[in-house]
């Protein structure tokens, strides 16, 4: 199984009232019944503000009693998942606070809690024992109809579906606050969702210290996390519950509810399991920590029901709108300027080169020059900015970067090399009117030429612009633009490229007075390589979307490759629903040439020169990607082919 839908629930709770407490829960679990995990809050059959009523062996009998009638009232109304509460659990002459999983109609397992708080104005340890005192490791507990049923029972236990693509364990409210939780240990036995049954009361800035334990937790383990809380119906005679409901994976909030209206709720979020065990594979410490010591408990229908796919962001690398896309521009920014700057203090160079094509590329690494610049309180006019017009140069993109460069008080210098590539096409006998590759090579390779010998002749570092599309595609020209002295841009994607360089239009107008408008204009302007001629009237005749595809899908098809370990075809089915407007046939023809160019370039990422990365997708042969030149793309192509 790949996707599983969850749920995190706050019922209304009777407090010393497990008939109805198991009522509320079946209520909220039957109107879910599409979910395949749900969890419930910590003693949420009796209440956790019971205090001494805990003592009472009436509430506990019950207690008992209508979990196991919950658990057949769940299978006979239809839900067929994995439900998860809590309750208090006679055991070894003792009473331990328990997650019970509930499913088939019979309680499968019972988790006792393993670090009680007894501080500040919690008192757990004057009723319940911890965990650790547990000395059994099942129990003979009556079903619904008072017959003797085994259940497992104990801190120790994983539940499993049967091909143990699903694994469970809990955490139990305290448990998470520990120096070391339990989760942490059960993730690396193999347990890929934690639940959190939880009691936690509000104070004045704890919800924010929750939401980030929990997402934290959840990043570190590499793991689903639903965390289910206490809400208000509980007793008030000293603190306030909120309900505050979480649901993390892998570092990222999916679902969140507190304070709800009616004392109850439930919120619930798609886990994508496949992008889980991506994650693990790739980062080897995760299993050099396996714990020993776990005991499987297999539930036959765990998993079940199945979800359908989760929504994927269209654009995954560009946050939206807002103060937070703001903020991550930012911080891009600062890494860029901060790796150019270090790689210029270590060369003990003062000057950098940027060939300015007027292209978004070459405009967002001026812009990291710059920043690079004013990190070492350098002179501006120490950047060089290069503009190399031959026949496919509009007159758009060239006034455009001399533009720029101008506004920013940078060094401007204006290169022609029409002749120089005329010469050597015919020093090498190719006819003046085949516009091949070797034609368009040529103007790339002669720009990189110039580049690297003023650089030489002014004691400069040339700044490499290719980004991080044109290096999956291999969309550049092999020790042409493909080189430089430091690269900027290879960890940034074509969509990130363009929110980066409107987020420094936005920046950078109040100390450059109408950059702005040049970079919008950069902004509007086609993307291309402007290798072939222009039209008669100097109009652009070369647009690299025409050619590859839409750069918008190609980052999508990058991102869910490399950073989720998607398989093609369930690629081409998340890109079909992600764009809804884009025609499905336009779409496949796209991520072949995806993996046809993914596959076959690999060459040109073997060699890169150094740059910074920015983002967890990045393809530098030293640090990210290790791929052969010569690997073989057909297995990936064929599974498009298939219907």
């Amino acid at each position: 199984m790949q996707y599983i839908k969850t749920a995190a629930a706050t019922p209304r709770v009777s407090i010393g009232a497990p008939e109805k407490n198991a009522a509320a829960i079946l209520e909220l679990a039957l109107a879910h019944t599409d979910c395949a995990v749900m969890v419930f809050p910590e003693l949420c059959i009796t209440g956790y503000t019971c205090a001494d009523l805990f003592a009472q062996r009436w509430l506990l009998d019950a207690a008992l009693r209508e979990t196991m009638k919950l658990a057949r009232a769940l299978e006979t109304g239809g839900f067929a998942g994995m439900a998860v509460v809590g309750l208090p659990v006679r055991a070894d002459r003792q009473l331990f606070n328990c997650a019970a999983f509930l499913q088939g109609g019979k309680l499968v397992a019972l988790v006792p809690k393993r670090h009680l708080p007894n501080y500040n104005e919690f008192y757990e340890k004057r009723w319940f024992a911890p965990a650790a005192n547990r000395k059994s490791s099942s129990l003979l507990l009556p079903d619904a109809d008072g017959v003797p049923v085994e259940v497992p029972f104990g801190e120790d236990l994983l539940i499993a579906s049967p091909d143990a693509s699903l694994v469970l364990a809990a955490d139990i409210c305290e448990d998470l606050w520990a120096p070391m939780p339990p989760s942490s240990l059960a993730c690396t036995a193999g347990a890929n969702l934690m639940v959190n049954l939880s009691a936690s009361n509000e104070t004045i800035g704890k919800a924010d210290y929750r939401r980030d334990l929990v997402r934290v937790q959840s990043g570190r383990c590499l793991c689903g996390y639903i965390y289910a809380s206490a809400g208000q119906d509980e007793s008030t005679t000293d603190v306030v519950f909120s309900g505050h409901n979480l649901i993390c994976e892998n570092a990222a909030v999916l679902a969140e509810s507190i304070f709800p209206e009616g004392n109850q709720a439930v919120v619930t979020a798609v886990i994508d399991l496949h992008a889980l065990e991506s994650d693990r594979l790739r980062q080897n410490s995760f299993m050099s920590e396996a714990a020993d010591g776990w005991r499987t408990v297999t539930a036959p229908a765990l998993g079940q029901p199945a979800a359908a796919p989760r929504a994927a962001e269209p654009f995954p690398f560009v946050p939206p709108e807002g103060p937070v896309r703001s903020a991550r521009c930012a911080e891009i920014a600062r890494i860029q300027a901060t790796g150019l700057a270090q790689r210029m203090r270590k060369t003990g160079m003062k000057k950098l080169v940027v060939g300015m094509s007027g292209g978004l590329d070459s405009t967002l690494a001026f812009l990291v020059a710059i920043d690079a610049m004013r990190l070492q309180k350098l002179p501006l006019d120490g950047i060089l900015g290069i503009t190399m017009p031959c026949v496919g140069t509009t007159g758009r993109t060239r006034s455009n970067a001399e533009a720029l460069v101008r506004a920013c008080g940078a060094s401007f210098r204006e290169i022609d090399i029409k002749a120089a590539c005329t010469l050597h096409l015919s020093d090498i006998g190719h006819a003046p009117d085949v516009y091949d590759a070797a034609f368009e090579n040529t103007q790339a390779r002669e720009r990189t030429q110039i580049l690297m010998d003023v650089a030489n002749m002014e004691g400069a570092l040339v700044v490499g612009t290719g980004d991080l599309s044109e290096l999956a595609l291999g969309w550049c020209t092999y020790n042409g633009d493909h080189m430089s002295m430091y690269g900027v841009n290879g960890s940034i994607p074509k969509t990130l490229v363009k929110a980066m360089t409107a987020w420094h239009a936005q920046e950078k107008e109040a100390e450059f007075p109408g950059v702005a408008a040049v970079l919008h204009d950069i902004l509007d302007t086609p993307i291309s390589p402007e290798l072939l001629p222009t039209s008669a009237t100097g109009e652009l005749q070369q647009k690299t979307e025409d050619t590859i595809g839409k750069y918008d899908l190609h980052d999508f098809f990058l991102y869910q490759m490399v950073r989720r370990g998607e398989e093609p075809r369930a690629i081409l089915q998340l890109a079909c629903a992600a764009f809804p407007d884009v025609d499905s046939a336009y779409i496949r023809a796209t991520l072949q040439t995806f993996y046809r160019r993914f596959f076959s370039q690999q060459f040109k990422r073997s060699c890169l020169p150094d740059g910074v990365k920015v983002g967890s997708v990045a393809l530098s042969p030293r640090g990210d990607w290790r791929m052969p030149s010569d690997a073989d793309a057909s297995g990936f192509l064929a599974e498009l082919d298939e219907e």
